[in-house]
């Protein structure tokens, strides 16, 4: 592997990584409902706009009555009308993350990730797990019971979509980003829940050395137990691809494979994001694409499919059809972020990364 270079090198990946977590979440997030927009029904939509192949944000609704009905935030998250980012808890988690390791360092504990929770993020911000564990804090519950206790969704996408914020942090170092994304998800998150989030921190770690993304899939592997259904899902898609299985083909085989699981869960989503980065092969606009034309919980997997290529290919790579509506501003739930600059979180992560790097050292 080649380790990454300078710090302007450095500083080009983790803003390349805040910038495609953004953009590949504005992708997906007007058709985030994984029971109503299935993969036909997406691509039923692009080619009714004539946006097939998809080289951009979604385009609007043709009309009130296509019979597409998009999320309601459609209206600031489709080409043409996007000014900054739309908030989502898919980007509050990786701000509140920042401000975890600025606030504690990296020696943090379960604990105060719950603190930072109370203190920084909205009730009613919080989804499915993240809710169940808020509201067993404010209980006065401590974990790891506040992620078992009347929580049906441990092993839902909740702890995986919090991870960014290690990998950027640790680049080059899976393990070691895979050991603090395991120490946040335990508030919340059980079992693939939390392997979920390992795997996804390693594997952002991993593309900033990793040179493919097929060897970064390879090393985040590494990172969670081989015989978890995680992994066995993740070795799947990667032995479907080695077939050279279509992006379609594969994507139907692990779908019957992971049937019942539900839209939210981590297996199935973790195949649609593993699916989208083999395929998209290092291309930053196939990999985002491919991976929201999958379905599912879209906009999270939008937006960790964005991060991985987003360090492997560095910001000044992505297109600008992506970086240039989002106008360098972020709206976030977090108290004391909203309106932010990419650019200045970007820089903030850079300076967590060389102070955990002269820690290690």
């Amino acid at each position: 592997m080649t380790p990454v270079g300078s710090e302007p090198e450095l500083a080009d990946r983790v803003l390349g990584g805040w910038l495609g977590r953004i953009a590949g979440n504005m992708l997906g997030k007007p058709v985030e409902q994984g029971d109503l927009w299935t993969r036909d029904r997406i691509d039923q939509y692009l080619r009714q706009a004539a946006a097939l192949p998809l080289t951009d944000y979604l385009p609007e609704p043709a009309g009130e009555d296509d019979g597409f009905e998009l999320r309601p935030e459609w209206r600031q998250c489709v080409r043409g009308r996007i000014h900054g980012s739309c908030r989502d808890d898919d980007v509050d988690y990786a701000i509140l993350g920042l401000d975890l390791l600025e606030t504690h360092g990296f020696g943090f504990s379960t604990e105060q990730v719950g603190e930072l929770w109370l203190l920084r993020l909205p009730y009613l911000q919080t989804f499915t797990a993240e809710r169940a564990a808020y509201r067993n804090l404010a209980n006065g519950l401590k974990p790891p019971l506040t992620a078992t206790y009347d929580n049906p969704y441990q092993e839902w996408i909740g702890a995986l979509i919090r991870a960014d914020i290690y990998g950027w942090t640790c680049p080059g170092v899976p393990r070691r980003a895979a050991s603090l994304a395991r120490r946040d998800a335990v508030l919340s998150h059980t079992g693939n829940g939390v392997y979920g989030a390992m795997w996804a921190a390693a594997l952002i770690a991993a593309a900033f050395r990793a040179g493919t993304i097929r060897a970064a899939v390879d090393e985040a592997l590494a990172v969670i137990p081989a015989s978890c259904r995680l992994a066995r899902t993740v070795r799947r898609v990667v032995s479907l691809h080695d077939t050279r299985m279509t992006w379609e083909d594969t994507l139907t085989t692990v779908a019957e494979e992971t049937a019942g699981l539900g839209w939210i869960h981590t297996i199935p989503n973790a195949a649609v994001l593993t699916a989208g980065l083999l395929y998209g092969d290092g291309d930053f606009t196939r990999t985002i694409t491919l991976t929201v034309r999958g379905g599912l919980d879209t906009d999270s997997n939008g937006a960790t499919a964005g991060s991985v290529a987003g360090v492997l290919t560095g910001a000044e790579a992505i297109p600008e059809q992506w970086t240039g509506p989002l106008e360098d501003m972020v709206r976030s739930a977090v108290f004391g972020f909203d309106g932010a600059r990419i650019s200045e979180l970007a820089e903030r992560t850079v300076r967590l990364a060389e102070t955990g790097a002269e820690a290690e050292g």
